[in-house]
């Protein structure tokens, strides 16, 4: 049932509280943190809803009128009540921030999450995070479902109940052993890369959707070429260091194998490789507390 118009806002009653207590207009405007004029312009909208005078003003300060006080026996426990909703808030606030559930693709769990976890330490110490990693689809899901209150995919293609919001860029790269013939060559183009079988994420890998995704746009009627699939990016450097066939995976996967000479990566010509890391949760559901600042820290240039 919509309260009447006539019913003061809580700000207003408690000044009037705070007047009636303190005997002042002045001292009253002072532990409200507000100006003395801010304060009488305050009292006099109240004075205008009840329609009646609520202070009286004397040389010695303020004190209510008969309908000042019955107006103030009432506005306390209307207060006090407000005082009760606002510590109850402030418990969910508590609790909410004392834990946050993340989903993440393997690539951001494994390579960027960790960095952004530093960032997250120094700012909300207290916090317990709690990290659950899977393809771009198992993301999605998590967070469609509640289970993280945040989601980072590498996937351009996600449900539509999902927003999403770039927070960096990637780039996908062509990797084989170090005795493969491509090793030794500068750049392969994009026909060449289609016709050779490749050792490939599980469906739903945001990898293999990216990768998928450019091909068919470079090449329309293109069709995967399997050679291995499996569900680890680990798993996938090693069957690659192990010379069973070449794959696609994230430049910040293989940075380190490509440094040590594990893996060698030859450019590839004609394709778009690059693509775009997304932050996702449900529509109309933005992030609030430890993961709105985890979503800020994530934003940050590495």
């Amino acid at each position: 049932m919509p309260l009447s118009p006539r019913v003061p806002d809580l700000a207003a009653l408690d000044l009037l509280l705070s007047v009636i207590e303190l005997g002042s207009l002045g001292r009253a405007a002072k532990a409200h943190g507000i100006s003395q004029p801010s304060a009488s312009s305050r009292i006099r909208y109240l004075e205008q809803l009840v329609g009646v005078p609520v202070l009286e003003r004397t040389t010695l300060g303020s004190r209510p009128t008969a309908a000042g006080a019955l107006i103030a026996e009432w506005a306390r426990n209307v207060v006090d009540a407000a005082a009760r909703l606002d510590a109850g808030i402030d418990s969910l606030r508590a609790q909410r921030d004392s834990r946050l559930r993340v989903a993440a693709s393997q690539t951001v769990a494994e390579y960027l999450f960790p960095k952004w976890l530093v960032g997250m330490r120094a700012r909300m110490p207290d916090t317990s995070i709690a990290l659950e990693s899977g393809n771009s689809a198992e993301v999605a899901k998590a967070v469609l479902e509640g289970r993280a209150g945040i989601g980072f995919v590498e996937s351009p293609r996600l449900p539509t109940e999902l927003e999403s919001h770039v927070v960096g860029r990637d780039r996908l790269v062509v990797v084989v052993a170090p005795g493969h013939p491509w090793a030794r060559r500068a750049e392969i183009d994009a026909a060449e890369l289609a016709r050779t079988p490749l050792i490939c994420r599980e469906p739903g890998s945001g990898t293999r959707i990216s990768f998928e995704r450019a091909m068919t746009a470079g090449m329309p009627g293109w069709e995967p070429n399997v050679a291995l699939e499996l569900s680890s990016t680990t798993a996938i450097k090693t069957a690659v260091a192990d010379g069973i066939a070449p794959a696609v995976l994230s430049s910040l996967a293989v940075a380190s194998e490509l440094a040590e000479g594990i893996l060698m990566s030859p450019m590839v010509t004609g394709l778009d490789l690059e693509r775009q890391l997304r932050a996702v949760w449900p529509i109309g559901q933005k992030p609030t507390g430890p993961a709105r600042d985890l979503y800020a820290i994530a934003r940050r240039p590495l």
